[in-house]
């Protein structure tokens, strides 16, 4: 019996049913663009076999976590290895075991979607993960990871993917990069620039990131003119890299426009280590015009990832480190905040700021206007908490009949897990055609805008928007 049903996220009326059948069949096959994640390059540098289901499946995925750690199951019984390096469990199958007998609380999520999909398409897998089924599935799936077609680069190749943009912190070497640059594979696979840690006095790294900037990119970047050549520096080592883009993942959407003087004045209290609370969000807020304007100058899109108040739970976070499902929404200003920037680079045609939200209550009041407006600006499709069916209904809801759909850039998966890739594809392309088959039965759209329609939400727009 299948995991998935052919008609899955459909309209049940009949017409909109024939519509949206015809519409995604029209698109189903098109190339995956995936212009912002955070899969591993070394799987493709290397091309070395995943290790087994549970580095596949549980270890990368967050959402993973938090689920099961809401239950009640601890982040050591997933094998997640404390940063004092206490003894946890370490056997893969006995951890995938833990996660099927509690796969039931992932009914009705989209992981419960992302993994089925996984288990079916990749696999060939139709039964429901479950205590009674973890060690035969478990099998299967390390059986097939030990053939060639299961290799990274061949389920890359497997799953279509035109174009993967990984995501790279400031001060990486790019070595992944360079090893799949240079060998026969034909994939494409490119970089992100993100300077998070060079941006943020408040990472705990800092001041050490700072020596190691200036020493990357033989810059001072205790100056202000200094840190920002280190800046133009890394960025054109990643453009050499491939990346045609950069991000920002930042507490708030807070931008600022200071005078030279001003900027000079507040970079010297944050590198002094005198700067006050305001001052270094002031600081991120200066940063974000900064690479902005450095944008226009190399042509790279910008994306801002703004609203989250990342490791909530301190205890979690100084026992586990980041990125353990500890991470928050919160409340977005984007009128007021983004203005500054806006002031200074919003009317360049030929920049592209992506703005990506976890407050939904601000795309029809906030951002759809702004998009539809300012040429800059574009808006990033439903992100995180909101990378779900109904999160991607809102969005169309919410966002289309000011920002229209070409201020929008298509679908990004942001994942970490590499099989859920053509899932969320598929989930975001039968969400977009029943969208637009209701349009349809509704007057608002014609048959023929609609299939044209359903070509640039699937492709074109990210491959335009990124500049693929």
């Amino acid at each position: 019996m299948s995991l998935l049903d052919n008609d899955r996220l459909f309209p049940s009326d009949s017409r909109g049913l024939s519509l949206a059948r015809a519409l995604f069949t029209s698109i189903c096959d098109l190339p995956i663009i995936s212009p912002h994640g955070h899969t591993d390059p070394t799987w493709f540098a290397k091309d070395e076999p995943f290790e087994n289901p549970t580095a596949l499946f549980v270890t990368p995925d967050h959402y993973v976590f938090r689920m099961l750690y809401s239950q009640g199951v601890t982040l050591e019984e997933l094998g997640i290895s404390p940063t004092d390096n206490e003894e946890v469990e370490i056997d893969p199958r006995q951890v995938w075991r833990c996660f099927a007998s509690h796969y039931y609380l992932f009914r009705g999520t989209p992981s419960r979607l992302w993994i089925d999909y996984s288990l079916e398409k990749v696999f060939g897998i139709e039964e429901v993960l479950s205590q009674k089924t973890a060690d035969e599935i478990y099998d299967e799936i390390n059986n097939s990871l030990r053939l060639p077609n299961f290799s990274p680069r061949a389920l890359f190749d497997r799953f279509n993917i035109d174009v993967m943009a990984t995501t790279e912190g400031a001060l990486e070497t790019l070595q992944a990069h360079r090893e799949i640059a240079n060998s026969s594979w034909n994939g494409r696979v490119i970089t992100t620039y993100r300077p998070d840690i060079l941006t943020d006095p408040d990472h705990p790294n800092f001041f050490e990131s700072l020596q190691i900037f200036g020493k990357l990119t033989n810059c001072d970047p205790t100056t202000w003119q200094g840190y920002l050549d280190a800046h133009r520096s890394r960025r054109k080592f990643f453009r050499e890299h491939g990346a045609t883009a950069t991000d920002h993942g930042h507490p708030t959407a807070r931008t600022a426009n200071l005078s030279l003087k001003e900027a000079e004045t507040l970079f010297d209290d944050v590198v002094n280590g005198n700067s006050t609370a305001e001052q270094r969000e002031l600081f991120r807020a200066q940063m974000l015009t900064e690479m902005a304007k450095m944008s226009i100058d190399d042509g790279m899109v910008m994306q801002i990832h703004a609203g989250s108040v990342r490791n909530h739970s301190s205890k979690v976070y100084q026992r586990f480190g980041s990125d353990k499902g500890f991470d928050i929404p919160a409340k977005a200003d984007y009128v007021n905040y983004l203005r500054p920037l806006l002031e200074v680079v919003g009317h360049e045609p030929k920049l592209t700021v992506i703005v990506f939200t976890l407050d939904e209550t601000t795309y029809s009041r906030e951002l759809a206007p702004l998009a539809g407006v300012y040429p800059a600006l574009k808006l990033g499709p439903p992100w995180w908490f909101f990378d779900s069916v109904e999160g991607m209904y809102r969005f169309r809801k919410m966002t289309t009949e000011t920002a229209g759909f070409y201020n929008t850039v298509g679908f990004n998966d942001d994942t970490r897990a590499f099989c859920s890739i053509p899932a969320r594809h598929d989930i975001a392309r039968r969400v977009d055609c029943s969208f637009l088959a209701s349009l349809i039965t509704s007057g608002r759209l014609r048959e023929d805008e609609a299939f044209e329609l359903a070509q640039d939400l699937t492709f074109n727009l990210a491959k335009r928007a990124y500049r693929l």
